[in-house]
């Protein structure tokens, strides 16, 4: 059996160094399990400060923490360091992991840190950012280096033999813009060399599948500097695909019951105070002055929503009622975290609210999951759910939480549906599920979102006439399962690699007329697919024949028709279907018929 490097006390890692005399503990071993692999990864990037360390003396260090692609850490150095250098930082942690120093852990009071690190600047905003606690601060050392840290670590470097480091960027300090630019090193650790070598032929995969990457390529969108940052422009081919993935969602919102409703893009900031927005999420929010009162551009679709909802009298009879809208959200994000279309300032949610009555939460909750599921599998997405409940940030008495909570873990449990729990990770005004699905290489992505409200129907006094004459309150679902168009057709474009199925693909068809002769039968069949929804591209260009189908092969379409001399003669079409990798011809009434189809095999 592997090494014991730690241990489970009531959910909390606790490593060697810590643990103490506590009895009732759940033992962590060297291997690649998500406890394992927190105290490898965090152990390894104070190998890597180490390591710059003695190669950079001067070098001073911020914090080191564990996140979803590994381990970092932010450090200050006079030298100006490079990708190319990560081999040399690299080879020398293979060396101090050799040597196997171990971690010791000792404990100092606040001011016996403060006066140790007085000469450390980055130090002592680290210790500024610690709460207060018991008073004492806990140190790591091996070797000659040593660093402010809570743990936990493995308690040798000898155990660290199958890592690497990945990348190298630069950081704010503590994240603010304002505040200096530190170097951040990313690595990447496990328990053993093949999975390390899987994870890093996973990244070379993802880095040709990256959606910026092939966004370009295909010419989606585009991100123009003078507009301003996070604010994607989307291009003929990507607004196609929007439309196409828009034209099914809409057609399936409303056979189920979906009406379409439109909310203003601003509005005045007291109905932001009365939904607690204001409060708990204006620093995400931009305002703006006109008429001497104050308005905020909204970032989320609900108060348009819930205004839509009193615009006349309810009664139970109407409920529930389902309104959907893909409305233009903006939200203020630091640019350092910006990233292509999965990080923007402006997105477009395909959102949706749903009033009802409380006997009716479970019954939508599980209409809702049925529809996912219809999404995710049209798309070949695996997927989990994730309920995440009350923040240390929200509005709302504890027992509505819970009665909200309950009412989700509930349809869950109905529909038969394992899930898991992210304590403290609702929304500020209600409990959720998330929707993460995993994608062609492995990835998981946050995407869609059911959150029961019970707070802002109070808070805006929303009623409806019950059954015995009296007013009450309704419940509020809100509910996205694409999250935005933004995001999710960042994430398809990774899954698929921009090979598009036919029912989205922005270009369905590329037409290669032979010679000028065969373009006016090139025109009648891209006219006739259009009558159907499938849009098609004719290359007539001056270019050779085999040059032509090259390009049609680079923008990854799922098929290429060349037409010729006989293809007219038979009112055929010669098809090159790069799905499949085949070709073979049609007669073009059943090529027609058959497009047709193709965009009809898939419906949510």
């Amino acid at each position: 059996m592997s090494e014991i490097i730690g241990y489970k006390v009531n959910g909390e890692i606790i490593d060697t160094q810590s643990i103490g005399n506590i009895d009732s503990k759940e033992p962590i071993y060297f291997d690649n399990s998500e406890e394992s692999l927190y105290i490898m990864r965090h152990t390894c990037a104070h190998l890597m400060a180490e390591a710059i360390k003695i190669l950079y003396p001067e070098a001073q260090f911020f914090v080191g923490p564990v996140v979803n692609e590994g381990f970092y850490y932010d450090f200050r150095v006079n030298h100006k360091i490079s990708e190319d250098d990560l081999k040399t930082i690299e080879n020398k942690m293979k060396q101090l992991a050799k040597k196997g120093e171990k971690l010791v852990k000792y404990s100092l009071p606040r001011d016996e840190a403060i006066e140790k690190f007085k000469n450390d600047d980055l130090k002592q905003a680290v210790i500024s950012r610690i709460p207060l606690g018991d008073g004492t601060l806990s140190i790591y050392s091996q070797g000659e280096f040593e660093d402010l840290c809570r743990g936990p670590h493995l308690p040798t470097l000898k155990l660290l033999n199958s890592f690497k480091l990945t990348k190298i960027a630069g950081a704010y300090l503590g994240g603010d813009e304002n505040s200096e630019m530190l170097t951040r090193i990313y690595g990447i650790a496990f328990a053993d060399k093949d999975s390390l070598n899987t994870y890093l032929r996973q990244l070379e995969e993802a880095k040709k599948r990256d959606h910026r990457k092939v966004g370009m390529e295909l010419g989606l969108f585009a991100f123009d500097d003078e507009i301003g940052a996070g604010l994607p422009i989307w291009l003929p081919s990507g607004a196609r695909l929007r439309r196409n993935i828009e034209n099914l969602l809409t057609q399936a919102l409303i056979e189920r019951g979906y009406e379409p409703v439109r909310g203003p893009e601003i509005l005045k900031s007291d109905v932001w105070r009365v939904s607690g927005h204001y409060a708990n999420y204006g620093e995400n929010m931009y305002f703006t002055t006109i008429d001497n009162v104050e308005y905020g551009i909204k970032p989320m679709n609900c108060v348009g929503h819930i205004k839509v909802y009193q615009s006349s009298p309810r009664s139970y009879r109407d409920l529930p009622l389902r309104f959907y809208e893909y409305g233009v959200v903006h939200r203020h994000e630091k640019s350092g975290v910006l990233h292509g279309l999965l990080r923007v300032r402006e997105f477009t949610q395909d959102d949706a609210h749903i009033f009802c009555l409380p006997s009716q939460i479970g019954s939508e909750v599980k209409d809702i999951i049925e529809f996912t599921q219809k999404i995710m599998n049209a798309f070949g997405f695996k997927y989990e759910m994730e309920i995440s409940t009350r923040p240390e940030k929200s509005i709302g008495s504890d027992e509505v939480w819970e009665e909200a909570t309950n009412a989700l873990k509930e349809a869950l449990d109905e529909y038969g549906i394992d899930y898991a729990i992210d304590e403290g990770g609702g929304a500020f005004y209600g409990p959720k599920i998330d929707i993460k699905i995993t994608d062609a290489i492995g990835r998981k992505w946050q995407c869609g979102t059911i959150q029961i409200d019970m707070n802002l129907p109070e808070r805006f006094k929303l009623e409806y006439t019950a059954d015995d004459n009296t007013s009450k309150q309704p419940i509020m679902i809100h509910r996205a399962i694409l999250g935005s168009f933004e995001r999710f057709v960042a994430i398809l474009t990774e899954h698929f690699g921009g090979e598009f199925p036919f029912f989205v693909a922005p270009t369905q068809i590329i037409i290669i007329p032979i010679s000028n002769v065969h373009t006016a039968y090139s025109l009648k069949i891209r006219n006739e697919l259009l009558k159907y929804g499938v849009y098609s591209e004719i290359d007539s260009k001056n270019d050779t024949l085999n040059k032509r189908i090259r390009n049609a092969e680079k923008q990854r379409v799922p098929m290429i028709l060349v037409l010729g001399d006989e293809e007219v003669k038979n009112n055929s079409v010669a098809i090159r279907d790069r799905r499949n990798k085949e070709h073979f011809n049609m007669d073009l009434v059943e090529f027609i018929k058959f497009s047709r189809e193709k965009m009809r095999e898939v419906s949510f």
